[in-house]
């Protein structure tokens, strides 16, 4: 796989003369204040769904995407990710499959794959069995950074939308859906999550961002309030009906008779990644998600909180 992890090199990596650690040298990154930004996640109980329909290479895209997608909230440009995948068993086949995916995770990342760790643990995983999380670390510019402090009051919020379930939520998924069920909808359980960061970063370069929320652990539901502090006295307003919700979700419901509230609790809904900005600028990012394939909706509006 060595010929392939290296297609993933990027400015600042450096020689690493074959020891258990990777190199990177940020002043390749050119910028003058830069703030490190730092990210781990895993895809968690989708790897059920993945071994049982054999499709590994899209848990490798989720495993940068999780990861990826955590740190551009704060502006931040991906440097480097490490994997760390263990198994009970090591097979070929598997394990190529697995660091495809992440390799192709890597390139829509615009990252390296700077190294990794693949434990062999017989006893503590089954033959075939497996289980997988990422380490990536980014950058920004200090005087760049997003850290929500330019919301106000007016500010609308733009959807981007997701690719489908992407890797939360697949606990209540596995309880929802019937054997006969999860084959038929594999496909889109298993489309692997979108990554937003090279769109983003365009965007970063035309208009200012308030604010962005990577909607994952907690649903529509919790991340979308992510994006203002109560403090300052704001709240998000969300407008139903005013994106797509894949039919994915509504399989999801229906079979399992779960309340709309635990739906957006639990469930992207369609809205893979949030954004606040000024009213002006919203025709603008949706222009440039169109021309990058990825559909937008301005979805809701910041507001005061009454008192």
């Amino acid at each position: 796989m060595r010929p392939l992890i290296r297609t993933t090199t990027r400015p600042g990596v450096l020689p690493d003369r074959g020891q258990f650690a990777g190199l990177f040298h940020l002043a390749a990154t050119k910028l003058r204040d830069p703030i490190l930004v730092a990210s781990t996640d895993g895809v968690g109980t989708k790897l059920a769904i993945a071994r049982s329909v054999r499709d590994h290479e899209t848990i490798g895209i989720d495993a940068v995407a999780m990861n990826t997608n955590d740190i551009l909230v704060y502006g931040a440009q991906p440097l480097f990710f490490l994997d760390y995948l263990a198994v009970g068993k090591i097979q070929p086949a598997l394990m190529s499959a697995i660091v495809r995916g992440v390799v192709e995770g890597c390139r829509q990342s615009g990252c390296v794959l700077l190294g990794g760790e693949t434990a062999e643990m017989p006893g503590i995983y089954k033959a075939g069995e497996y289980d997988i999380a990422g380490f990536c670390v980014g950058a920004v510019e200090h005087g760049r950074l997003i850290d929500g402090s330019k919301v106000r009051a007016g500010d609308v919020i733009v959807g981007l939308a997701s690719s489908g379930v992407h890797a939360n939520g697949f606990s209540l998924v596995r309880r929802a859906l019937s054997r006969a069920e999860l084959r038929h909808w594999h496909l889109q359980l298993m489309a692997p999550t979108r990554i937003y960061v090279k769109p983003v970063l365009e965007v970063l370069n035309q208009v200012s961002i308030h604010a962005m929320a990577h909607v994952t652990g907690g649903g529509l539901a919790r991340r979308i309030p992510s994006l203002v502090s109560r403090a300052k006295g704001l709240r998000t307003r969300l407008w139903p009906g005013s994106w797509r919700v894949p039919p994915i979700f509504r399989a999801i419901q229906a079979a399992g008779r779960i309340s709309d509230a635990e739906m957006t609790r639990t469930f992207n809904m369609g809205i893979g990644m949030a954004l606040a900005c000024a009213t002006a600028d919203a025709t603008c990012i949706l222009r440039m998600m169109a021309r990058a394939g990825i559909p937008a909706w301005t979805i809701g509006t910041i507001e005061r909180t009454r008192s």
